[in-house]
């Protein structure tokens, strides 16, 4: 496996004095308290933390699913806020759920085309164009996580688990955006494959220079990662 490249200061994902409360309940809980991380690119992050421990609040915050009560999340310079949650969702992150959330009557290349094809529409420019035209195919990113064509050309639906997970992270790999995060990832795996899946979310950072982050609470994947943050307590902390 390649070392991590340095991580750059630019284009940095930056937590600032983040806070979240679920208050639509009887007493109000405050989930994250004064947070905060840097996420540099180049690098796979992991965050632990045990079952309501708010990993997936973060998650949400961090994706731009939900959005930032107290406190502030920047990507570079800009808070999140600045750049759009819809225009930060399309364009600078993308998640990989632990549910796949793969259309299961098409085939694996049809996913990802789905994904190449929003990601045109989204920046105005022809899915297939000129010499980047096997860089866009939807083959190139499924070869790119270790799917042959014949693999990719079946139904997911008919896939193992392991193959779901790389359709997934094929399809988050088309859209082009500098930031991966994914929700358990590695959940629904055995041991052998939970491996091969992390190597490839270290290749995304290493190789191709992505901020990745995998919300998660097994050992193993956090034992591969380059660097490790434990949320515990509404409070989140290097390891």
């Amino acid at each position: 496996m390649s070392k991590s490249k340095k991580p750059s200061h630019q284009n940095q994902l930056i937590i600032k004095d983040l806070s979240y409360t679920y208050a639509n309940q009887a007493t109000p809980v405050e989930v994250l308290k004064q947070i905060n991380a840097t996420f540099s690119p180049g690098v796979l992050y992991v965050i632990r933390g045990e079952s309501g421990s708010g990993k997936t609040t973060l998650l949400s915050l961090l994706s731009a699913l939900d959005e930032v009560q107290e406190g502030d999340i920047l990507y570079g310079s800009k808070s999140i806020r600045q750049i759009g949650y819809n225009n930060f969702r399309l364009n600078y992150v993308n998640i990989v759920f632990q549910s796949y959330n793969l259309i299961k009557y098409m085939t694996g290349v049809e996913n990802v085309q789905i994904a190449i094809d929003f990601s045109s529409e989204a920046k105005n420019e022809p899915a297939h164009t000129g010499p980047r035209i096997r860089a866009k195919t939807p083959e190139y990113f499924l070869e790119k996580v270790g799917l042959d064509p014949e693999t990719s050309s079946r139904l997911v639906g008919k896939l193992s688990g392991g193959q779901q997970q790389r359709v997934a992270i094929a399809r988050a790999l088309a859209s082009s955006v500098p930031i991966i995060v994914a929700d358990e990832p590695t959940g629904n795996l055995d041991e052998d494959t939970e491996k091969k899946v992390i190597d490839i979310f270290k290749d995304l950072a290493h190789e191709d220079g992505k901020i990745v982050i995998l919300v998660t609470h097994s050992a193993q994947v956090a034992h591969l990662a380059d660097e490790v943050y434990r949320l515990s307590r509404g409070k989140l902390s290097k390891c």
